[in-house]
């Protein structure tokens, strides 16, 4: 770790801590994610495996880059290219943001081509959101980050958790409890961070995932008289999943989410 010096600590998550650092050999700026191993027997986490063998297979110019893998001690160090801010910030930062349409073409072209690749990879992202878009404020270039849910998948599909993605980007597959799922999940959270760069709020805010449900019915089938919405989503719905998770619910009837 002699090469790299923290300059700041920019972002915190579940696994560890990322830092604004700096190449010493080099003097580039970089990323530094510091991945804990606090349990001595669990080892190195799945999640920092598979962003390690995923983005060592990856190069694409809307993917960010993994420079070096550095191990010291208790502490697993992932170094990646920097980028000046996320997604959120930038909307955050821009009031105006949802008035630009070419801005935001503009990355949502890159999104999709960040995705495609991925795809194109048999690798599903499974946590888009906007805090993982990373953006060069200097040139606008955009780049998908934090595979630490990634998979690859194969033909069949293969049968996955429904433990992924940022709730309000979350697939409805997924929240009605799907485990053989594929590309559609990942297009899925595209559609709703082009709705929140357009609208520059969250399309489907929910704080509960029979919540996220609700709001889903509410905006994408309210033109469906009840009682077809009623049958259609029944009989795609995992009922003993959605009892087992809200047994103290009402059963979500599709024409209660409609008003």
């Amino acid at each position: 770790m002699d090469q790299y010096e923290k300059v700041e600590k920019i972002g915190e998550g579940t696994y560890g801590v990322v830092y604004k650092a700096r190449d010493r050999i080099t003097n580039e700026t970089i990323a530094l994610k510091k991945i804990r191993l606090e349990q001595e027997d669990e080892g190195v986490p799945s999640t920092a495996i598979r962003e390690i063998s995923l983005l060592k297979e990856m190069q694409h110019g809307n993917i960010v880059r993994l420079q070096d893998v550095v191990h010291s001690e208790r502490r697993l160090y992932l170094v990646f290219e920097y980028l000046d801010l996320d997604l959120k910030k930038h909307m955050d930062s821009c009031p105006e943001f949802g008035k630009d349409p070419r801005m935001i073409k503009t990355f949502l072209y890159q999104i999709l081509r960040g995705i495609a690749y991925c795809h194109s990879h048999r690798v599903l992202h499974r946590d888009l959101k906007p805090q993982n878009l990373l953006i060069d404020r200097s040139t606008n270039a955009l780049k998908l980050a934090d595979f630490g849910l990634a998979r690859a998948f194969g033909i069949p599909v293969r049968t996955f958790t429904h433990e992924v993605v940022t709730l309000w980007y979350r697939a409805p597959e997924i929240l009605l409890g799907s485990c053989h799922y594929s590309t559609p999940v990942d297009v899925w959270s595209v559609g709703c961070i082009f709705a929140e760069m357009v609208n520059q709020r969250p399309l489907f805010p929910g704080d509960s995932e029979i919540d996220e449900l609700f709001k889903i019915f509410r905006k994408c089938y309210a033109w469906i008289p009840a009682k077809e919405l009623r049958q259609e989503v029944l009989l795609s719905m995992n009922t003993s999943r959605i009892l087992g998770l809200y047994p103290n619910t009402s059963y979500p009837y599709p024409e209660k989410c409609l008003y």
